[in-house]
């Protein structure tokens, strides 16, 4: 029997019923974190029974792994876009900049994967050290090819991915911190435009190449 016969398609309804139930795990999960949410809590924000809810997934730690992995997915997939054929400068001008929209767009995403981290990843663990890690070590080697070129300044390129992490990331994790301390004329929507021209000033100048 082939896999597609074993696992039968989900009609409209079922893959509808999924992403109802996922949307208000998101929600949920990101405010209360993975210990602090129930199936209740999920069947509630979504508004349907728990039994429905339990038709569809069997328990809290399937709906929290199913979430994660499609975050990790939308995380990712700025950095799958890195080009050893393009510039590099430009290479990574977008990367931060897609970094940053991801801030402003997914900032429950964000918290529920920082959430994750901070208590140690005992549910994605393999994500990281599998798919994620994986991808950082193949992006690194890009950047040192680009080093071994001379078309940017030589680091540490894993340091760098995590730096651009840390940097454009701050901005959906201290959301509130960074309005609070901008105040209402520098704290609108204009402060991620102000953080991209920034961070491009910060990474890609210390980059260029040195004569």
């Amino acid at each position: 029997m082939t896999a597609s016969a074993a696992t039968p398609r989900r009609t409209r309804i079922q893959q509808e019923k999924r992403e109802l139930i996922l949307e208000a795990a998101l929600e949920v999960f990101s405010a209360h974190g993975f210990r602090g949410s129930t199936i209740d809590q999920i069947a509630e924000a979504a508004g349907m029974s728990k039994p429905n809810l339990l038709y569809y997934f069997r328990r809290k730690e399937d709906i929290h792994r199913a979430l994660m992995q499609r975050l990790l997915d939308t995380w990712l997939a700025p950095l799958r876009e890195f080009d050893n054929v393009g510039d590099p400068l430009t290479e990574l001008r977008s990367y931060i900049r897609r970094k940053l929209e991801m801030a402003r767009d997914y900032p429950r995403e964000s918290r529920l994967f920082a959430n994750e981290i901070l208590q140690g990843a005992p549910r994605i663990m393999s994500l990281l050290e599998g798919e994620l890690r994986t991808l950082v070590d193949e992006k690194a080697e890009v950047i040192k090819g680009w080093m071994r070129d001379g078309k940017i300044a030589r680091t540490d390129p894993w340091h760098l991915i995590f730096s651009i992490w840390a940097t454009t990331q701050h901005y959906a994790d201290f959301d509130v911190q960074v309005r609070a301390v901008l105040g209402p004329d520098r704290g609108g929507e204009g402060r991620f435009e102000d953080a991209a021209r920034f961070l491009e000033q910060l990474f890609l100048d210390g980059l260029r190449p040195r004569p």
